[in-house]
């Protein structure tokens, strides 16, 4: 994650200590920040937990293709208790209770209240449409420290998006109901062709609705968003995105509001920012660069700060890598399998900064991202280690000269990016 707020504006959040190695103060819900990590390639990860494959929707860009159906071998109240004992055991910071959609699951609030009574932060991600006054204030109770609802854009493109006519409404009264009980909340959006040009209009129905929260997520492609191009920004366009993500963030601080802007899923993000900062603001531009390397952007996010366990049981290196599996915590404890690095990909993840190639291994700024998702390069190239074909910026922003170019040619690690996204 990038947070905009924090990098580019200089605000503060509960997750700076996790983030940037920072102290934060407790949120206006009264949640305390994470505890400060002495080195982010030492972080426990915040472990996504797909407690349940069946939703009550079907979005275009699902990553565990999960439909209105019961699914067979999801795992049982006691052994989500049990998996809870080991996460508590091996000092994860935060489970994500996520799907499908997580309020299918009969025992979820059960298993949040037990997770945070076994000190784990237990977060939802949740299309919200489920979320009704009893059941915000119940979610409240049980001890979530904040719930995330997705949307997709306004109204007409989310309903296309999420497949099912009303669910924009739906969720936004499961936004408002969870405000109203006093339940943390904000919203979580993909960025596609389909919505980034209206983001204003976005930006501009967060400050009119009070949303205090907004996580702007980069296409991953698995799932059903597994047809990779199809739906994704072209550079041109994620640039623009971001040039208006920053500019709406930085008008929101300077005129006081309280609103906590995050992007996710590219590192690419963090130097597109700190290069627009160094145009601003060189002297605050070396801090953020120093904020960014000990963050490490890929180093320390797949395979070492997020991983996934889906509703089988099986552990993935991050919730996009369903195809590829590290073990099963029915037959080992998760911290063994999480630590186990006798698997060839998982070593690679958890030391990424030496598998890295092509203009990723010779970028000026690599540190402040290191190849930012391995899963991309991995979908498009067949290389885990292959350039992230997400990343737009220019070879003249990260420094691939012709000396660079030539290198790259002679070691065999030219990887040509995706014509569709240079349109």
């Amino acid at each position: 994650m990038i947070d905009v707020g924090k990098i580019y504006c200089g605000g503060s959040s509960t997750g700076d200590g996790l983030r940037y190695g920072a102290m934060a103060s407790r949120d206006s819900h009264g949640n305390a920040p994470h505890h400060t990590a002495s080195l982010a390639s030492e972080r426990r990860p915040i472990v996504v937990w797909s407690t349940t494959r069946t939703c009550n929707l079907r979005c275009v860009h699902c990553y565990t293709d999960s439909e209105n159906k019961k699914y067979s071998g999801e795992l049982t109240t006691a052994e989500g208790m049990r998996l809870i004992d080991e996460l508590a055991d091996f000092a994860i910071p935060s489970l994500l209770f996520s799907g499908g959609e997580p309020l299918m699951r009969p025992d979820l609030l059960r298993l949040i209240e037990y997770a945070a009574k076994k000190n784990i932060r237990p977060v939802i991600s949740t299309n919200g449409t489920l979320i009704d006054r009893d059941m915000a204030g119940a979610i409240r109770n049980a001890g979530v420290v904040y719930a995330g609802i997705s949307l997709d854009g306004m109204e007409d493109v989310n309903d296309s998006f999420r497949g099912v006519k009303g669910a924009f409404k739906k969720a936004m009264q499961g936004f408002e109901n969870c405000r109203k009980a006093g339940q943390r909340v904000g919203l979580r959006l993909t960025l596609t062709k389909r919505n980034y040009q209206d983001l204003h209009r976005i930006f501009d129905f967060i400050e009119s609705e009070g949303i205090n929260r907004a996580c702007f997520y980069h296409l991953v492609y698995s799932g059903r968003g597994g047809d990779m191009f199809k739906d994704d920004l072209t550079y041109r366009e994620s640039r623009h995105a971001m040039d208006i993500i920053l500019q709406r963030t930085d008008d929101s601080f300077a005129r006081g509001l309280d609103i906590n802007i995050l992007t996710v899923d590219n590192h690419a993000d963090g130097v597109y920012l700190y290069l627009r900062l160094l145009e601003k603001d060189p002297g605050r531009a070396e801090e953020v660069r120093r904020l960014l390397s000990w963050n490490g952007g890929g180093a320390n996010s797949t395979g070492v700060g997020i991983g996934n366990i889906d509703f089988l049981g099986n552990v993935h290196p991050d919730q996009f890598w369903q195809d590829y599996t590290l073990g099963n915590i029915r037959e080992r404890r998760f911290g063994d399998i999480w630590m186990d690095e006798s698997d060839p990909l998982m070593k690679g993840l958890k030391n990424k900064a030496a598998y890295i190639k092509g203009r990723c291994r010779v970028c000026a700024h690599r540190e402040l991202c290191t190849g930012a998702m391995r899963v991309r390069a991995q979908r498009t190239y067949g290389d885990p280690w292959a350039p992230d074909p997400q990343c737009y910026l220019s070879d003249e922003e990260i420094g691939l000269d012709a000396e660079k170019k030539e290198e790259l040619r002679r070691t065999g690690e030219i990887f040509p990016q995706p014509p569709e996204l240079l349109a």
